[in-house]
């Protein structure tokens, strides 16, 4: 099992939480109760898939969110292995956290309990439809797949044209490296069987968006309030094709 733990959230900052929750409440998502861990203002929603954490403190843009118990322990574990800490709050007075970055500057957090809790009501999809990949923006993806290999060993799907994209299974969310120029920050990806219903919630709220904004046939890009970046496809863009067997991983990529 990876050391990092099992994937959380998609944690951003939220300068106005409240905006940002009714945004997502709108197309779909149910808020979920929070834990009291955090001094600052927190949300999340849920489409009972997908966890996106609002914070409305000096948090990274966006960090992916891990939940390890004995965070301690495998802290020093990874120290042992040339893992470099942003930050580190390990104590038994505080709510144990750390965070380091890829290779790219991505942002990971990992934490020793949930902050939240999911209940029934989070069950369904939102108007996006189902949520299938966080994408990461890279610059070099069998790069950036050496620094997660050791973390998500396995390796979902694959493919080299027209832009190099690799999907791993990080201990519950399915996450993509993407050279695309297209994709500027960590964005979110959704499978829409109702296109039409989306397009038409998104123009009668006024959402900011963009037709058809190049990356991978997405026929939408929604910008929510805090800048998170959320696709919408008809079809997975990487499609049944590109799988590879359950021995795949990228373990042994060579440099490139």
């Amino acid at each position: 099992m990876s050391t990092i733990g099992r994937f959380l959230e998609f944690g951003v900052r939220a300068p106005d939480v409240l905006r940002s929750l009714n945004f997502y409440k709108t197309l779909g998502f149910t808020e979920l109760e929070t834990a009291d861990v955090y001094a600052h203002r927190y949300a999340v929603v849920s489409d009972g898939e997908l966890a996106i954490g609002l914070h409305d403190s000096d948090y990274a843009d966006s960090a992916i969110t891990f939940v390890q118990q004995d965070l301690a322990k495998h802290a020093r574990s990874m120290a042992d292995h040339g893992y470099d800490f942003d930050f580190m709050r390990l104590d038994e007075d505080v709510f144990n956290k750390l965070g380091f970055r890829d290779r790219d500057g991505h942002a990971v957090v990992m934490v020793e309990a949930r902050t939240f809790h999911m209940n029934e009501e989070a069950e369904n999809d939102s108007a996006c439809g189902s949520w299938f990949e966080l994408t990461l923006p890279v610059r070099d993806t069998v790069r950036a797949a050496r620094f997660w290999a050791p973390i998500a060993p396995t390796l979902l799907q694959m493919r080299e044209e027209p832009t190099t994209h690799m999907r791993f299974d990080a201990t519950g969310v399915a996450l993509g490296l993407s050279e695309s120029i297209a994709v500027k920050t960590p964005s979110l990806c959704f499978r829409c069987p109702d296109r039409h219903g989306l397009m038409d919630l998104i123009e009668q709220r006024g959402f900011e968006h963009t037709r058809f904004p190049g990356f991978e046939g997405a026929f939408v890009e929604i910008r929510a309030p805090e800048g998170t970046t959320l696709y919408a496809f008809e079809e997975d863009f990487l499609g049944e094709s590109y799988e590879v067997d359950e021995s795949g991983d990228a373990s042994d990529f060579p440099a490139r």
